[in-house]
């Protein structure tokens, strides 16, 4: 379905699918006479929780969004995100901000197998985007959130060449920022470090994890636990989440940096988690998801890992990673698997 919030009548809509039928509902919850609207959390570093979110700030989000991207009344988004998450719910107020022409389609591993005309904005995750790069070229500006973006990804991303007009960009964000609070470019150039949005600032904690302050969407300076590099005051590199690092042996891990290195020689969903081992307190082991393969193996023995403790001690294969509702490695369910297998 289409929603032209130019010219909106919501009562005269149709909202015929299931999914259609949760956006019909957020849009009745924006449009009340409440401050607040209710968002869930994605569950991936705990237990899932709803919170109240205003929706001043979440105007104010959308606000920098659409500015960043230069987005103008009129222009086409499409929805392919669940509306119960901040993403989703974000994708509707930055149409409704900027009065753009929504289609809502299926949230699904190919949201835009369907779409045959240029659109103007759009969000995906990584897992979308994969399935989706033979449509890319008709998406002008796609933000992708919800997971980090692998380098294999970047590297299909880059090999089919969407086109010098189309930008594609990561995001960084969480539910307590309202989505991203800064991106970094994917194409047509891509970039190693995110740039902080207008007004938003970046600091560390003793720990070197970032604290954010970004007053439009959260009157707190947000404490995070991911560990960063900060470069020219509003610029950082992700380098893993501290409730990640794996101690072997009295070393520090960060399983996120060592993730990115195999995913640049093999196309295979690689984690990298610490389990109990008597000697080293953590015993580094790789999981790759898929087949056991040899091949695979020595691909792996050929990657120039900086330190030899980088190198795993195990490698092991599984059918699925365990992943949260809205796509991301569940790394806590997938540590449970491997211990109990």
């Amino acid at each position: 379905m289409l929603i032209d919030f130019n010219n909106l009548n919501i009562n005269q809509l149709s909202f015929n699918t299931e999914f259609e039928k949760k956006v019909g509902s957020f849009l009745q919850e924006w449009i009340s006479e409440s401050e607040t609207v209710k968002v869930q959390t994605s569950g991936s570093t705990g237990a899932p929780k709803i919170f109240d979110i205003e929706k001043k700030k979440m105007i104010n989000s959308a606000v920098m969004t659409c500015n960043f991207l230069g987005l103008k009344e009129g222009d086409t988004a499409l929805l392919c995100l669940p509306v119960e998450y901040i993403s989703g719910k974000m994708m509707v107020v930055r149409s409704v901000q900027r009065k753009l022409k929504l289609i809502v389609a299926e949230p699904s591993l190919q949201p835009v197998e369907n779409l045959e005309e240029e659109i103007d904005f759009c969000a995906m995750t990584p897992l979308q985007v994969e399935h989706s790069l033979d449509k890319l070229h008709l998406i002008k500006n796609l933000i992708i959130g919800g997971a980090a973006v692998s380098e294999s990804l970047k590297n299909e991303i880059h090999q089919i060449n969407p086109g010098a007009s189309n930008r594609i960009f990561e995001t960084y964000g969480m539910s307590e920022t309202l989505s991203h609070i800064a991106l970094r470019q994917i194409m047509p150039v891509a970039k190693e470090y995110f740039t902080a949005f207008e007004n938003v600032s970046v600091s560390l904690d003793e720990r070197g994890c970032m604290k954010i302050f970004a007053p439009a969407v959260n009157a707190e300076v947000l404490q995070t636990n991911d560990l960063v590099e900060i470069k020219k005051g509003n610029q950082f590199r992700f380098l893993g989440r501290i409730d990640n690092v794996i101690n072997s042996g009295g070393a520090k891990i960060f399983p996120e940096l060592l993730e990115a290195l195999v995913k640049k020689e093999i196309p295979n969903e690689s984690v990298f988690i610490g389990l109990q081992d008597e000697s080293l307190g953590q015993k580094l082991v790789l999981v790759i998801e898929g087949e056991p393969s040899e091949v695979l193996k020595d691909s792996i023995s050929k990657i120039p890992f900086e330190k030899n403790f980088h190198r795993p001690k195990e490698i092991l294969f599984i059918s699925g990673i365990p992943r949260t509702p809205n796509g991301k490695v569940n790394r806590i369910e997938l540590c449970k698997i491997i211990s109990e297998n």
